[in-house]
């Protein structure tokens, strides 16, 4: 969410909030696939990421 313009159209971080532009939504929250990834890095201490 912009914090200069209260816009959801781009969406950064680990967790999905259903919401949009007007609102309108259930907030569920959810992973995105960049959770686990992340998750991965740091349960390898980063080894994950050397292919």
């Amino acid at each position: 969410m912009s914090a200069s313009r209260a816009e959801l159209s781009k969406r950064y971080g680990f967790i999905y909030v259903d919401r949009d532009d007007s609102g309108a939504g259930t907030l569920a929250r959810s992973r995105k696939k960049s959770f686990y990834w992340y998750q991965e890095v740091i349960a390898t201490h980063g080894a994950s990421l050397k292919g």
